[in-house]
């Protein structure tokens, strides 16, 4: 509580003897030496105290003669008739944002690309904060390097070492999540009208990024086998000046495809070739159900013309936005870009990770949660399979989040759908995934969230709804 002025004791008295008319307007007031010696105060809080009256209004000085109550003045406060304009929101954007985030309860989710409670290491993330809390103090407080930790920079580079991609650490900048990664690498290479080739279908946050940025698209079908159309993507580069390519080699987002490491070999010597940037989301490769980590386009770059990006969002919890870039060649134009989004990123994000990567305890969770998302991934597919219409596809993931299904065309989808959200079974349409209306048959199914009984009855209901709609 704030310690009162002195000069109180007396200017309380006299704005109370002005409100309740007692003392009228061009009253006199006692003089200062009165109320010094009445209250025991000193010259300079008496002054001050008919200083705060003035402010306020109640009283004026007359020079050589005191102080006088001036009255209470009525203020005319006009009423207000502001009209605002009416807010409008892209309803096309609201839909699909909904359709990839929108969460109900664990088991009816299938919807939203990040580890759910069951998957979230909640004791390690929360107990590691509160050490980097107790360790770090205030200086958690202040700017970090626009860049990013030093520290955490060279594990990021020694983690991606241990699978055969060397990053300089120099180049590599710490962001506000992998959307502002892929933001700042396309920034950094293109502008406004340009023509960006990226995979087929595509995540709709990407696509966002993509419209925001007023850049022109071109869609490469991804193949379930080879994992992308190269022969189509070579057709595209010889009639269109292509300046970058956004890709996700590894687990796929929707369809969970690898790339295999020819592909990513023959991509590589496309882009080299027509000279243009491959900008590579890295995000799902820790994620993998087998045996090693599949390679990333970056580890067979020689030319530096591979930007690639990743998060820790999608193995920790959504709630930890620290992402990173490296940027290698374009790096000079990368790192302003990045300054003129924000300052800095959370440091007790970026210290929170550092620790985790500094010992074992997060390789240690890596292994856990790839188990528990494999065993989830599993029953999920035989549900799907076993369920829904014998002539329905559902590509087998080899990790990451999602299932990639395709119903038969002789299936009503919007009456599916309907029914879907009308019991809270949240799948994404497949038409999210592009601005064509080529995946209309399709739609993705994300297996992050507790699998349960009620879940798989869930499941069921929608598969045996899908064979009633078939036509």
């Amino acid at each position: 509580m704030m310690k009162p002025y002195k000069y109180e004791v007396f200017t309380a008295e006299i704005e109370k003897q002005i409100y309740s008319g007692i003392l009228q307007e061009n009253d006199r007031l006692p003089s200062v030496r009165y109320i010094k010696e009445k209250y025991k105060l000193s010259t300079s809080s008496v002054q001050s105290g008919f200083e705060y009256l003035m402010i306020k209004g109640l009283v004026r000085s007359n020079p050589r003669s005191g102080y006088f109550v001036t009255g209470i003045q009525e203020e005319n406060i006009p009423e207000a008739k502001v009209k605002l304009p009416t807010v409008v929101r892209d309803e096309v954007f609201m839909k699909n944002m909904m359709l990839t985030s929108k969460r109900t309860s664990e088991f009816s989710s299938f919807n939203t690309v990040v580890p759910g409670d069951l998957l979230i290491p909640q004791k390690l993330i929360l107990r590691t904060m509160q050490e980097v809390i107790r360790e770090k103090g205030a200086a958690l407080l202040r700017y970090y390097p626009s860049n990013g930790l030093e520290a955490l920079r060279k594990h990021i580079a020694k983690q991606m070492g241990t699978y055969g991609c060397a990053l300089n650490p120099e180049e590599i900048i710490i962001t506000d999540g992998a959307l502002q990664a892929l933001t700042i690498a396309l920034k950094s290479v293109t502008k406004s009208g340009d023509v960006v080739a990226v995979d087929s279908p595509c995540v709709f946050s990407v696509l966002e990024v993509l419209a925001h940025l007023e850049l022109k698209v071109i869609e490469i079908p991804v193949h379930y086998k080879t994992g992308f159309d190269t022969e189509y993507f070579q057709k595209i580069c010889k009639e269109n000046k292509i300046c970058a390519l956004v890709t996700t080699p590894n687990f796929h987002n929707p369809t969970g495809v690898v790339m295999n490491d020819e592909t990513k070999k023959e991509i590589l010597s496309i882009a080299g070739i027509h000279q243009f940037c491959i900008i590579e989301n890295d995000m799902y490769s820790d994620l993998y159900f087998g045996e090693q980590r599949p390679r990333s386009i970056k580890s067979f770059d020689k030319k530096g013309i591979v930007m690639t990006y990743s998060s820790f969002s999608k193995t920790l919890a959504p709630g930890v936005r620290l992402g990173w870039l490296h940027a290698g060649s374009f790096y000079a134009k990368s790192e302003r870009v990045r300054f003129a989004l924000g300052r800095t990123v959370s440091p007790i994000y970026q210290e929170l990770v550092l620790k985790l990567l500094q010992g074992s305890r997060y390789e240690r969770h890596l292994r856990s949660f790839r188990k528990k998302l494999n065993q989830q991934a599993v029953q999920v597919l035989e549900a799907l399979r076993k369920f829904f219409p014998e002539e329905a596809y559902f590509h087998r993931p080899l990790g990451g989040y999602s299932i990639w299904g395709q119903l038969p065309e002789n299936m009503d989808m919007k009456r599916f759908y309907q029914y879907c959200e009308l019991h809270q079974i949240l799948f994404t349409p497949g038409d999210t995934f592009s601005f064509t209306d080529k995946y209309h048959y399709h739609f993705r199914i994300v297996f992050a969230e507790r699998i349960t009984s009620e879940s798989i009855i869930l499941l069921k209901n929608a598969g045996k709804r899908a064979k009633e709609l078939q036509f």
